[in-house]
């Protein structure tokens, strides 16, 4: 820790003096204090000094009292023991006010004495924030309350309101999200989502920013930093400073010490920047009773301005500056990181770390300082509750959805658009709102607790539709039971499951959809080395094939084995490519059979053609030759590229989103033949079996003369035929990997039927609707009409 200022020399007696080194020896000096244990969090007000220490479970205090002579006099650091973690606090002029994990508030009176503040027990707490003799507290859902002295409006309460010392809700900024909540002497602030800052209290000097010296009793906007993207502002005993998202500082208020840095003492009513940092990305700001620092980051420079006279600007001297000087910050410095900076009364603080270290610490900083928590409705919030659906922590995520749904301010900040920093400019005519994120978070909101996926799809825009209703879905519910529905028609039932599957395979694997590059018979498919499509799509194909396989639905899969052997993790092979590509294949295996003598003969190099892509399948050496003793390197390396190497990126993205519906452990257990028989399905036809397994229902029974004519016709049919049947009937061509015993269709009469129409299918039920006809013949030209054209819903 670094400190500077009042009685910072002594290091607070947080060490002993072989702890401190210096970098001056009079009052001026800068001090690096070597702990053994790390500082969470600290601040100083006027009259007290308080540090938390030993993981939170500790505050040390200091007190400064004026002797006789009127010389102000640092007492000895007390500790006192919390039996809660506290991750935050801030002091006032003599008491402060702490902050539990747990959102409890404490607070540490002038006896050192710390009490629970009964008022706000049953609130989660993010913030507390201290004036001289005020105090300030921000709820997760976005209240705030109000304790303390009254004497100038500092409580915001509205006129006439006296003193309060026990909390008080703010109604005034009901509503608004707020990030930030921040006080001074006498004045406070508050700053909210979108960058709006809200000031009242004490305003002599102007430090409301107002523009005017009186003081105000309830909040007031600062309209002249309306679209300045405010993220931070500090308060001293009687100015201001902001700071903006681009790293710009505004000050404001008193002027008398030269605190706002803009080289006069004069005070300023309204916000102005301090033109000397300007260009410096500011990333921090700390204003003290009469002084303030700016630390810039990238730099690891802290820069100070203000009232000098107890060391509190840490230049090597005594005086008042009005411009920002740097901090003479200690050679050791340059071994650490800064975190983060602190000021108070007349001292001055920065944390730092070692570089191995920094991380952690800046995780437990931000915590420590009260690190912006506004509760709000937003995706990862969401998908928390939906992940807890099946779970017994479901009702916590029930009360927790009440809980935000009920609190203005939590839905005010929820679904900002932070695009472009959008929400920075809210208006009355701009929402600052992201709608399609509202309307996507409550897509997933309505479908939580329903225990199915539902897809609710145009038959003209299938591949599109599908898409979009995955990429904006949870991930935790592809694992649920399937319902399709297709075209706004909510009577529909999920029957239509399988024709879903069937026809939006049969789109997304066609060459001319262009997911995919196909051999020279344009019979399999591979993933392409160069991709035509975005990413994401192949994440998606492969929900969607973990859908099919999670749901019991074979797809058509026209890949090779090679595709089913990546997904259980073995390795692909020479005989793979020859599967994929013979001629290709043949050429690799006519290499390795060549004899060694001659092989060099062949010219051939490292460099091949893949995809229309030229490759060199040693990047190290270009043109390397195939030789004798390289040719069973040079054919891996090549059957490597073109199932590993080469569509790496889209299959891993396949991977990815088929094994967000499919457990990777369940998987891993099949063999790659039976993986593509359980995926895919078998060729083995078994009609008789068929036959066998056929349940009849209505007035048809295995004797009726329409059954028995039907099985005549049916016997008649090639296998062609037969197959286009199968697919009429079951949305697959294919056998399950059971075999046809999986299949047990049922027949019944189509009702309100004349010999015109044609036999139609529920493919979900393997069920034929057959109407009665007078003729052989006119039954086997309606049949092989229908299955021919594949006669159903999908083309009424």
């Amino acid at each position: 820790m670094i400190s500077w200022g009042e009685d910072s020399r002594n290091g607070f007696g947080l060490v002993k003096p072989n702890g401190l080194d210096t970098t001056k020896t009079d009052i001026s000096c800068v001090n690096l204090i070597h702990l053994k244990s790390k500082i969470q969090g600290l601040s100083a007000g006027n009259s007290v000094v308080a540090f938390i220490r030993n993981n939170g479970r500790l505050v040390s205090v200091a007190r400064i009292q004026e002797d006789q002579d009127g010389r102000r006099i640092t007492g000895k650091l007390k500790s006192v023991t919390c039996k809660e973690t506290i991750r935050a606090l801030s002091c006032g002029d003599s008491h402060a006010v702490l902050l539990s994990e747990e959102g409890r508030v404490l607070c540490l009176d002038k006896a050192n004495i710390l009490r629970p503040l009964d008022n706000l027990c049953k609130r989660q707490v993010t913030q507390v924030a201290c004036g001289d003799q005020h105090s300030i507290s921000l709820t997760q859902d976005g209240q705030v309350f109000t304790w303390g002295q009254n004497t100038s409006g500092q409580l915001g309460l509205g006129w006439g309101e006296p003193s309060a010392m026990s909390p008080k809700p703010l109604k005034s900024l009901s509503g608004i999200p707020l990030v930030q909540i921040t006080a001074g002497g006498d004045h406070s602030f508050a700053l909210s989502l979108s960058g709006a800052v809200f000031g009242w209290g004490k305003n002599t000097a102007g430090q409301l920013g107002l523009g005017d010296t009186t003081n105000r009793h309830a909040p007031a906007p600062v309209d002249c930093l309306n679209l300045k993207k405010t993220v931070l502002i500090s308060c001293g005993g009687e100015h201001t400073a902001v700071l903006t998202k681009g790293g710009v500082v505004f000050t404001f208020g008193s002027g008398r010490y030269g605190q706002l840095g803009h080289n006069s003492l004069r005070d300023e009513l309204q916000p102005r920047v301090v033109g000397q940092l300007w260009g410096s990305k500011v990333t921090q700001i700390a204003c003290g009773r009469h002084h303030t620092l700016a630390f810039v980051g990238p730099s690891n420079k802290i820069y100070s301005f203000g009232h000098g006279e107890q060391g509190q600007l840490g230049n090597g001297v005594k005086i008042d500056e009005s411009v920002p000087l740097p901090v003479q910050l200690p050679d050791q410095i340059d071994e650490q990181k800064i975190e983060h900076i602190f000021a108070g009364g007349n001292h001055s603080f920065a944390l730092c770390t070692h570089g191995q270290e920094s991380e952690e610490r800046s995780n437990n900083l931000r915590s420590s300082v009260g690190k912006v928590t506004q509760q709000a409705i937003d995706e990862e919030i969401i998908d928390k509750w939906i992940s807890e659906c099946d779970s017994k922590s479901w009702k916590k995520g029930q009360k927790e959805i009440t809980k935000m749904f009920s609190s203005a301010s939590c839905l005010n900040g929820s679904f900002l658009d932070k695009s472009c920093d959008k929400h920075y400019q809210t208006s009355p005519k701009q929402s600052g709102l992201d709608f399609s994120l509202v309307r996507g978070a409550f897509r997933k909101l309505m479908a939580a607790p329903a225990p199915f996926f539902e897809l609710r799809l145009n038959r003209a825009s299938l591949i599109k539709d599908t898409f979009h209703q995955l990429s904006v879905a949870c991930p935790s519910t592809f694992k649920r039971f399937l319902v399709v529905y297709f075209d706004e028609d909510a009577k529909l039932t999920n029957v239509y499951k399988r024709d879903f599957f069937l026809h939006l395979f049969k789109k997304l694997l066609v060459p001319e959809f262009g997911m995919f590059m196909y051999n020279d018979t344009e019979t399999l498919a591979w993933f392409p080395a160069m991709p035509r499509v975005e990413e994401k799509r192949y994440f998606l194909f492969g929900v969607l094939c973990g859908m099919a396989l999670y749901n019991n639905n074979m797809v058509h899969l026209p890949f090779p084995m090679a595709f089913f052997k990546k997904l259980v993790n073995i390795k692909p092979s020479l005989e793979d490519l020859r599967e994929f590509s013979p001629i290709e294949a043949g050429s690799l295996q006519y290499i390795l059979d060549y004899p060694d003598d001659d092989v060099e003969n062949m010219d051939m190099t490292f460099s091949v053609m893949w995809g229309d892509v030229a490759v060199e399948l040693d990047p190290k050496e270009t043109g390397k030759l195939v030789t004798s003793a390289n040719k069973k390197e040079f054919v891996d390396t090549y059957v490597n590229y073109i199932f590993n190497q080469s569509v790496e990126v889209v299959f891993e993205e396949f991977r990815k989103g088929f094994f967000k519906v499919c457990d990777m452990d369940v998987v891993e257990l099949f063999q790659p033949e039976e993986l593509r028989g359980v995926m895919v399905g078998k060729e083995i036809f078994d009609w008789e079996t068929l036959k066998q397994n056929t349940v009849y229902e209505g007035e048809y029974h295995a004797g009726h003369p329409n059954i028995v004519t039907f099985w005549e016709v049916f016997e008649e049919l090639t296998e062609d035929q037969k197959k286009a049947f199968l697919l009429f009937l079951t949305g697959c061509d294919r056998v399950p990997i059971l075999g046809m015993n999986q299949i047990r269709m049922r027949v019944q009469p189509l009702l309100n039927s004349s010999q015109q129409h044609f036999p139609e299918a529920l493919t979900c039920h393997s069920l034929l609707q057959l109407p009665i006809y007078p003729s052989k013949e006119i039954l086997q030209s309606r049949l092989i009409e229908a299955v021919g054209h594949n006669r159903g819903f999908w083309n009424e």
